[in-house]
């Protein structure tokens, strides 16, 4: 009988606890927008892996913890992505991460919106960074979406650079459930 019921309570807390999620990295990309000169210029980043777990119904319990590769980095130039991926911008020898982490998730104002509270590290350098994000549920798990800014200066990337200090990110990230 304390067999039985020890193994029911086991389901119980199996059910209840959040679903843990990894990022696919064909489904998923990073892209970011600076000005250059006054010009726009588009790049992006692959390499995606960490931990994602997400319970629309629980939130409290909710976190996430993900990075990119940082010598991923693309701007369909390759002179430029080399010139990025040195000491001066994100010196991916010594920070070969970009990491993103939760400290906490509140409810957004529409359905499936949320608000995402935490860090991002860049460079070695971490600064609090707060957006509102959707998670729309798949077929396999989720499908987060979201943007911010930021200011490359506060990471330290790029020093005194002709490149605009400000730049935006979008995040489309596709989890499936962890195995």
């Amino acid at each position: 009988m304390k067999r039985a019921i020890l193994f029911l309570l086991i389901i119980c807390a199996a059910k209840i606890s959040n679903a843990q999620f990894k990022p696919v990295e064909q489904a998923s990309n990073l892209k970011f927008t600076i000005k250059n000169l006054g010009f726009g210029t588009d790049g992006s980043f692959s390499g995606f892996d960490g931990t994602i777990n997400f319970n629309p119904q629980n939130l409290a319990t909710s976190n996430f913890d993900v990075s990119i590769n940082a010598a991923s980095v693309n701007t369909d130039n390759s002179l430029r992505d080399e010139h990025l991926k040195g000491d001066g911008f994100f010196d991916v020898k010594n920070f070969p991460l970009i990491r993103l982490t939760s400290v906490k998730i509140t409810p957004g104002g529409k359905s499936n919106s949320y608000q995402f509270n935490g860090q991002l590290t860049i460079k070695g350098k971490t600064n609090p960074v707060s957006f509102p994000f959707t998670a729309i549920p798949s077929a396999y798990g989720f499908v987060f979406k979201g943007s911010f800014k930021i200011k490359r200066e506060d990471f330290g990337v790029g020093g005194t650079s002709t490149v605009s200090n400000d730049l935006e990110v979008q995040i489309n990230v596709t989890a499936k459930k962890a195995s």
